[in-house]
């Protein structure tokens, strides 16, 4: 089990990376981060946290915060190793950037 602290909150709590999972106090709260540009609730969170860049769950992570998060998230996935699936990856990155450079 790998743990990555990431800070306390005002209350004492630990905000930690557990298995690739966002935990307070040892409870998952989220999986995944979002940018709180593209949160519905944008507005309210940037009054109440103006450096908040990121959310995870309810708990409002700065930009530092986020990117030891989630390379913390990243690091907990296990690794690609099915041939297909690697050849795919790649498939779909190539056709994304032909596309992008518009050769069709």
């Amino acid at each position: 089990m790998e743990t990555v602290f990431i800070r306390t909150t005002s209350d004492g709590r630990k905000i930690e990376v557990i298995n690739g999972a966002v935990c307070i106090d040892g409870r998952a709260i989220a999986e995944t981060l979002t940018d709180v540009k593209t949160h519905p609730n944008k507005e309210a969170i940037l009054f109440a946290l103006p450096n908040a860049a990121f959310m995870a769950g309810p708990v409002a992570l700065t930009a530092e915060e986020a990117s030891v998060a989630r390379g913390a998230m990243e690091a907990a996935k296990p690794g690609i190793n099915d041939r297909i699936t690697i050849e795919e990856r790649f498939r779909k990155g190539w056709n994304k950037r032909a596309f992008e450079m518009g050769i069709e």
